[in-house]
């Protein structure tokens, strides 16, 4: 199946919503490149960065996942490979 590179940033404004997040980023390991993750104290928000290489539906499914919990923004964008 082809895949695709791509990019989910996420904003987290409600911390109870790291469990959450975690999981379902644990659901899809092995299809993650990498993950950078940003305190951003003073406005308190979390900043997380998830590159993943996946089929596109999958990454889809993942984004709107992490999106719909609640305090939780995602978007993501792809790569033209």
């Amino acid at each position: 199946m082809e895949t695709r590179v791509a990019l989910i940033a996420i904003i987290v404004e409600k911390g109870a919503a790291a469990e959450g997040i975690n999981n379902l980023l644990h659901e899809h390991a092995d299809k993650i490149i990498g993950r950078m993750g940003v305190p951003y104290r003073s406005k308190n928000v979390n900043i997380i960065s998830i590159a993943i290489d996946a089929p596109q539906d999958e990454i889809n499914d993942l984004a709107g996942r992490i999106g719909r919990i609640d305090g939780v923004s995602a978007k993501t964008v792809y790569a033209s490979v």
